[in-house]
């Protein structure tokens, strides 16, 4: 005989990890309904969707005015009321479909947003940074030497070693011509 595996989630997981899982799985159809009701949200705000209930309207009040009498099912006597419990029932249970797809947008929303924020703190920190590597370069350019900085020093060594080879090169000029 074979043993019947239990297929629960519970054990499925290792001890510690049982209420993650079914937290998981909670999550994930409370997000399987959510993206239900922005597919729902979505759908009703479409041109199809009002021009289908339009005709579903107008198909609806024609039957039941012109149909044959014995197989109408909605009386126009007495204002079609199964036509506006239907439409009553499906806005009864739009509002509540389009409300919670615009409280899914609005935590998307408020995500993004503080992703936005943190992401122009970092812009802004990073910017400061490379303004204050900027002025440092600046202050250390003006702290090297220029060219012609350079070249008056190199001037100066030049002059000054001409002089003094000069006081060298005359004393033994001068003891030849004795």
């Amino acid at each position: 005989m074979a043993k019947q595996r239990r297929t629960d989630a519970g054990l499925d997981a290792p001890k510690g990890l049982r209420g993650a899982v079914l937290a998981s799985r909670d999550k994930n159809s409370s997000d399987r309904f959510g993206r239900f009701t922005e597919w729902v949200a979505r759908a009703m705000g479409t041109p199809g969707f009002l021009v289908g209930l339009t005709l579903f309207c107008v198909a609806w009040i024609a039957y039941n005015s012109w149909g044959p009498e014995n197989i109408r099912f909605d009386s126009a006597a007495f204002g079609f009321t199964a036509l506006t419990l239907i439409l009553s029932l499906q806005a009864s249970y739009a509002a509540p479909l389009i409300l919670l797809a615009q409280n899914r947008q609005d935590d998307r929303d408020r995500v993004q947003i503080e992703q936005d924020r943190q992401r122009a703190e970092r812009n802004l920190a990073d910017t400061e940074y490379l303004a204050r590597e900027v002025v440092a370069l600046r202050l250390a350019m003006k702290d090297l030497a220029s060219k012609d900085f350079i070249r008056h020093e190199l001037r100066a060594l030049l002059e000054e070693l001409e002089r003094d080879r000069e006081p060298a090169a005359s004393p033994a000029e001068e003891e030849p011509r004795q």
